[in-house]
């Protein structure tokens, strides 16, 4: 009988990929000390590894990690005396003033020594910020950029996907699928997604062949 279990997800620095398309960004959230003001914004698109990344750093210096939606009900000054802290999904505050009003609050009251990560897909000033006074102190930020993910990043990001699910597959079938996929993340973990539980239906292993016939549905050569 086959389950079709959710994936483990592992968010560790050895789980993560170092390639052209991230490096620099991964070397700048690593050097954390020489943020300028204490703030940095990670941007890449969905599924790039910013979540990944604001972990790695999380780990590494104690930092909490909330969610945009949460600032608005949250207690600041507990979260700012924590001295380190990751504001993921920051673009979800545009247009909501209660949100925007927490953030704000929340710069002025980390001190000099603390420091600010927020995660988006975009720079700020494409959010549609309302504050003035919060569109000004983000869009001064230094932003780290993850890249479009080349095929070094896409194989190691397959395998990492099939592995979260305890799915093992040759490597000659990921070098097979990589040139034939929607070149994103969010295509590959939903290519691997749909081909896990196309295999647990059929009771079948992954081959070419189910690949072949997965991509296609998707008119995908």
């Amino acid at each position: 009988m086959a389950f079709d279990l959710p994936p483990a997800l592992g968010f560790a620095r050895d789980n993560f990929f170092v390639s052209p398309a991230n490096a620099l960004a991964l070397a700048t959230v690593d050097d954390w000390q020489g943020w300028p003001g204490g703030k940095l914004l990670l941007t890449g698109p969905n599924g790039a590894g910013k979540t990944h990344i604001a972990h790695i750093w999380a780990t590494a210096t104690g930092a909490l990690i909330v969610q945009a939606d949460d600032l608005a009900t949250a207690d600041l000054p507990a979260l700012a005396q924590i001295g380190a802290l990751v504001v993921e999904d920051a673009h979800h505050l545009a247009g909501n003033r209660t949100g925007e009003v927490a953030l704000f609050h929340l710069h002025n009251m980390i001190t000099p020594a603390g420091r600010l990560l927020l995660t988006a897909p975009s720079p700020a000033r494409d959010w549609g910020l309302g504050l003035a006074d919060l569109k000004s102190r983000v869009e001064a930020a230094q932003i780290a950029r993850l890249g479009a993910p080349d095929d070094a990043l896409l194989s190691a990001v397959l395998v990492k996907l099939f592995a979260d699910r305890q799915v093992s597959v040759p490597p000659a079938l990921i070098a097979w699928m990589v040139p034939r996929m929607e070149r994103s993340i969010a295509a590959a973990r939903a290519l691997v997604a749909g081909l896990d539980a196309h295999a647990l239906a059929l009771g079948r292993p992954i081959t070419r062949a189910l690949a072949a016939a997965h991509l296609n549905s998707f008119d995908v050569d």
